[in-house]
């Protein structure tokens, strides 16, 4: 089955990573792809992997994100690989095979907890994905919120601009009993 949209490139703030946007949504959730080894899950990221260049793939709900070495230039790469991506979805091959665990919240989660993963879930989650990048809860314990910064975000420049002028802001402002937001 054909597609007629074509996979659309947009730069992220970390240099080293772009962002395709696929047109259509594949994963329920998004999940990071650090290493060949991660991306058993969807046979795009598996094959953007077959590429030396390949540093790691985010696979978002409507795009991926690749990372590359940085012996490589993105002006050499870029129109191939989206080139790659959209014969991927022309063929109809899965982007993914199976949907990662949610990290909604959880019954068994404390009140706060709720409420982070709500506000992370709804407000900053969606924010970050514009720029091609995820944050995940990880943990809340002593006023600190631990969060994973996958996809673009891993490794950008801007990284710690976005968790200390951004998310850590947002989070105190919704839970002034957390005193710190730290990226793991």
């Amino acid at each position: 089955m054909a597609n007629s949209q074509k996979v659309m490139i947009e730069s992220t703030p970390n240099p080293a990573t772009l962002k395709f946007l696929l047109q259509t949504r594949v994963t329920e959730e998004a999940f990071d792809c650090p290493n060949a080894q991660e991306a058993e899950r969807s046979p795009l990221a598996a094959k953007l992997f077959g590429f030396p260049w390949t540093s790691s793939v985010f696979v978002g709900t409507d795009f991926i994100t690749v990372t590359k070495q940085d012996w490589v230039d993105w002006n050499m790469l870029a129109e191939p690989l989206a080139g790659l991506i959209q014969e991927h979805m022309d063929k109809g091959e899965p982007v993914v095979l199976k949907v990662a665990a949610s990290p909604d919240v959880s019954v068994n989660d404390s009140p706060i907890v709720k409420q982070i993963k709500t506000l992370l879930n709804n407000e900053i989650r969606p924010v970050v994905a514009l720029d091609g990048g995820d944050i995940v809860f990880n943990k809340y314990e002593n006023n600190i919120l631990y969060i994973h910064m996958r996809g673009a975000c891993a490794g950008c420049p801007s990284s710690s601009a976005t968790l200390k002028d951004g998310i850590e802001v947002r989070m105190k402002e919704a839970f002034p009993e957390i005193t710190e937001v730290v990226a793991i």
